[in-house]
């Protein structure tokens, strides 16, 4: 039996793992966050205190790494780092730019890749990060490039943290979400760019139930063509 496979692509802050989870449960396909799986490398980094950008150092961790993916019964995906649940850890707005170092080292990539493509050849999934439509699943039966402006992502994000109870404050997300589309977008390993055959989907001032319902029609159309 083939699978069914949605990438959904995009910078920062785009909306992409809420819609890609809420897209999931509608759909009854199963949610692979990828940028949660290089939060938890970025994390691993962080407390051993390895600069992201220190490719022998953090290719280093790779040995011996142990990170599980989880689905609870609402199906949502909890990250494991050696046994320890660390899905709040690695929301911290510190790790945002640790998960960006650490996922423009080839060896990082490498090491996940093929994961990631074992979970789509036994699941029907929607999958969002940076390269899935254009490296790990170029076959992908829909693809979607998810953006909004630097300003509306920068809010999205600063209300999310805030919600946390995290310190910090709009100018400094903002900055912080300029400055990781610039290395997202020059990373020399699977840089962040659209798909040629990817739908672009700009949700610059929607609200996420609009959001939502245009991201299902496209879906469902793209599925039945």
């Amino acid at each position: 039996m083939s699978h069914k496979s949605i990438a959904v692509d995009g910078p920062s802050g785009a909306g992409k793992s809420t819609l890609a989870k809420l897209l999931a449960q509608k759909l009854g396909y199963l949610y692979v966050d990828t940028g949660a799986i290089y939060r938890t490398v970025g994390l691993r980094a962080y407390r051993a205190g390895v600069d992201p950008k220190d490719t022998a150092g953090v290719t280093a961790l790779l040995d011996g790494l142990h990170i599980e993916m989880k689905y609870a019964p609402d199906g949502l995906q909890h990250m494991y780092l050696d046994g320890e649940d660390v899905t709040d850890a690695i929301r911290e707005h510190v790790i945002s730019g640790y998960a960006s170092g650490v996922s423009a080292i080839p060896a990082v990539r490498a090491f996940l890749l093929d994961r990631q493509r074992e979970l789509a050849r036994e699941h029907d999934v929607i999958m969002d990060g940076r390269d899935i439509g254009t490296v790990v699943l170029p076959q992908a039966d829909v693809k979607i490039f998810l953006t909004a402006s630097p300003e509306d992502r920068a809010r999205r994000r600063f209300e999310e943290l805030v919600q946390r109870g995290q310190q910090t404050d709009y100018d400094t997300v903002l900055h912080d979400v300029i400055q990781r589309d610039e290395q997202d977008i020059n990373r020399a390993a699977a840089p962040l760019r659209q798909a040629e055959d990817a739908l672009l989907v700009d949700t610059t001032g929607n609200a996420l139930e609009e959001s939502l319902a245009l991201l299902l029609e496209i879906i469902k159309e793209r599925l039945q063509a």
